[in-house]
């Protein structure tokens, strides 16, 4: 039987082993229709609330290494929150304010490339050890 922690060690690898079989731009399209394309700009760390959109079109530019680690990361981090909690309380806890991370929002937190507290703050979260 496994407990909570291996439950979710468990969730983290399997999702990482599926979100890097996929391509930038399906990633990207995968977090325009979860979070909206301005939110998924904004942890990417783009002043252009439309980039997103860019990205996620085959013809459109690529995005850079930096910004390709955070779609990646926050996919990541969007499939481990809704398969735990739903898709409802994953979106909110994206956009609210975080104890873990200091009252920023997980989005801003990525933008910032705190990966390591946001990967923390989503596991807090799956795991029930969130006491903020």
């Amino acid at each position: 039987m496994m407990n909570g922690k291996t439950i979710a060690t468990a969730t983290k690898h399997s999702v990482h082993k599926r979100v890097i079989k996929l391509d930038v731009r399906e990633v990207t399209r995968r977090l325009n229709a979860a979070l909206g394309g301005t939110l998924v700009s904004t942890l990417a760390g783009s002043k252009d609330t439309k980039a997103s959109y860019k990205w996620a079109k085959e013809t459109g530019p690529q995005p850079g290494p930096e910004v390709v680690k955070r779609l990646v990361f926050a996919y990541e981090q969007w499939q481990k929150v809704a398969e735990a909690e739903g898709e409802h309380v994953a979106r909110v806890w994206f956009i609210g304010a975080n104890p873990w991370l200091e009252y920023d929002t997980p989005i801003m937190a990525i933008r910032g490339d705190r990966l390591k507290d946001v990967g923390n703050a989503a596991e807090a979260l799956i795991d029930d050890s969130f006491s903020g």
